[in-house]
């Protein structure tokens, strides 16, 4: 089993922390929810995991069943790992995880987020308004490089969230993940304007996204 000290307890939740308890494993699985990376990319993502840490979680989740690793063909012949369908699984489990701990507030010391989280944030707690027309917004967090470029798809059923730009955008906002994440539940696309974000395109569909997406407050739970 990837953890080496292993709780030796038949139950389920012993057994799944035997598989995914090991310190960094859960983040590697955050990062692989929406779609494959590669191991440079997770670096950029986990910036506090050592580079043998990461290795070894890698080689332990795929060990596991959790993930797997895939050589992409020309031109990119680069190596990826991806979640496997079981991997997959983990998502209402990582999500239900960073919920309920929202109830306590970060320590000053928290305070990176990487580009995925963010677009998960947008994935979990986006609220859907019904009958409105599906519209595509492209978000470029350029505090996050490359990597902070996706496709937010919002319908009147939910937000998808792709990491490749789209063909043909309604809008597109480029911001700082910061600016983003204190910009949710309100649509003050103003203040974000003024926190140096540039929308091109309709500005309603910041708005809508910006309005909908309602993240659970943080309550000191002691």
């Amino acid at each position: 089993m990837p953890v080496q000290r292993g709780y030796r307890q038949a139950c389920g939740v012993a057994r799944g922390l035997d598989i995914v308890g090991e310190r960094w494993s859960l983040l590697v699985v955050r990062e692989l929810l929406l779609g494959p990376k590669r191991f440079t990319d997770l670096q950029q993502a986990l910036p506090g995991a050592s580079p043998n840490a990461l290795s070894d979680r890698l080689r332990e989740l795929a060990d596991a069943g959790v993930l797997r690793r895939r050589q992409l063909p020309p031109p990119g012949n680069t190596r990826v790992y991806e979640l496997t369908t079981w991997g997959h699984d983990l998502e209402p489990i990582v999500v239900a995880l960073g919920t309920w701990a929202l109830a306590a507030p970060p320590t000053p010391e928290q305070i990176f987020v990487s580009a995925d989280s963010a677009m998960l944030t947008i994935r979990t707690y986006y609220v859907p308004t019904p009958d409105q027309p599906a519209q595509t917004l492209q978000i470029d967090l350029r505090d996050h490089g490359p990597a902070g470029t996706f496709t937010a798809h919002l319908t009147s059923s939910g937000a998808a969230v792709a990491h490749e730009p789209p063909e043909q955008p309604d809008a597109v906002l480029v911001t700082t993940t910061e600016a983003l994440l204190a910009a949710f539940g309100d649509d003050d696309v103003p203040g974000l304007v003024a926190a140096d974000a540039v929308i091109t395109g309709d500005a309603d569909v910041v708005r809508r996204l910006l309005s909908s997406v309602h993240v659970p407050p943080a309550t000191d739970p002691r």
